[in-house]
């Protein structure tokens, strides 16, 4: 095996591995660089709810308050003002939800699934939990949730969904007696759920790693043959030349021409160094002949 394949099969392992190596990290970097982005559009959809909320507590329902006692407003609902808001954004992403899943909902629109059951179950077994975030795999592609509990902290909150009897006749003719009441303060009911499609963002991230992975086997074969042109140049070819005089001078021709390679590497070095030996060679050979 020639200097040049040994060279080259160490420079392939090498390459091999570092490129498994950065080929891991840089797939794991970028995926979570997405599921990242995805996070942070959750946020500000949840923020963006928490707002439409508070704006119709503070600001609508007061407006609505004596309308309420002749005919129930679904307006005047904080719950259905932030669910309503979401409704423009859907038309053009239809993929993004936001649902304020409960487990005994006044509206059956609202009430949990499986899987929304099983985050309202978590936030009421660890009530320091504030947020939950789950990605799961659906027909349509893998979906980021970001969840956050719903509790009752508000006395308020009591005179819809407490005893039955309290609650505002416009209100039970519309929605019927059977669901959303037996509410309790500081009771978790039911939890906020922003779903984001996280397809976008690791696409984009698998075409990163796609040209990232290209332009790195790129610069490598720039490598390899740019070292292969230097290993050519700068070893192989003064060593073969060597090579040949060494064996025209140990078959015993004469006026051998010299070979000294120019320069101060250790190359043109052994070039001096073996032009030295072939002389002192010759002069011995010709001190014998004599």
């Amino acid at each position: 095996m020639g200097l040049r394949m040994k060279f080259n099969l160490v420079l392939l392992l090498a390459f091999a591995i570092g490129l498994t190596l950065a080929a891991y990290l840089s797939d794991q970097i970028l995926k979570q660089n997405a599921r990242e982005e995805v996070l942070q559009n959750a946020r500000i959809m949840m923020e963006s709810a928490l707002g439409a909320r508070a704006y119709t507590a503070e600001r609508i329902r007061p407006l609505l308050a004596l309308q309420m006692k002749r005919e129930f407003r679904p307006e005047t609902v904080s719950a259905f003002a932030a669910v309503q808001s979401f409704k423009a954004l859907r038309a053009k992403f239809p993929d993004y939800t936001y649902k304020e899943a409960a487990l005994n909902p006044t509206n059956p629109n609202d009430r949990a699934n499986d899987w929304e059951g099983d985050i309202i179950h978590e936030f009421r077994n660890n009530a320091e939990r504030n947020e939950l975030i789950v990605q799961r795999n659906t027909p349509t592609g893998q979906m980021l949730n970001l969840a956050r509990p719903l509790g009752i902290n508000n006395e308020g909150c009591l005179t819809c969904h407490g005893r039955v009897e309290d609650a505002p006749k416009t209100m039970t003719d519309i929605y019927g007696v059977s669901n959303g009441f037996g509410w309790k303060m500081g009771e978790i009911i039911g939890a906020q759920i922003v779903t984001v499609p996280m397809s976008v963002p690791l696409e984009r991230a698998q075409q990163t790693f796609i040209t990232f992975m290209i332009l790195l086997g790129g610069v490598f074969l720039l490598l390899l043959v740019l070292l292969n042109i230097m290993l050519h140049f700068v070893v192989i070819q003064p060593v073969k030349r060597m090579s040949a005089i060494a064996s025209e001078v140990s078959l015993g021709k004469p006026d051998v021409p010299e070979y000294v390679k120019t320069g101060s590497d250790e190359i043109a070095s052994l070039s001096q160094s073996f032009n030295r030996m072939r002389l002192s060679l010759e002069s011995a050979l010709k001190m014998l002949g004599e």
